[in-house]
């Protein structure tokens, strides 16, 4: 008998890959915000963002998963958007 050295609840590669690309997604959003002149709005900017991916960190439905990092990645762009303009 082979005993598995996996815990239970590992990811599946999917899972991993997905996981890891969220969690590039927020890293890019902090640093993003770390930009942003005001620190009111950084402080804003940063609170939200954590709430939103906490608030979703649960989710397991495949394609709202899949709407959610589209929305995120949206934020984002417009997000860098608005910042490269302000900077012109």
């Amino acid at each position: 008998m082979t005993i598995s050295r996996l815990p239970t609840a590992a990811l599946s590669l999917k899972q991993f890959l997905q996981r890891q690309r969220i969690l590039g997604i927020y890293r890019n959003m902090l640093r993003t915000i770390r930009q942003v002149p005001s620190e009111g709005d950084r402080k804003y900017l940063r609170d939200w963002a954590r709430d939103e991916f906490k608030r979703n960190k649960s989710a397991t439905n495949p394609d709202a998963i899949r709407m959610m990092v589209s929305q995120a990645n949206n934020h984002l762009e417009e997000l860098q958007k608005s910042l490269a303009l302000a900077r012109s």
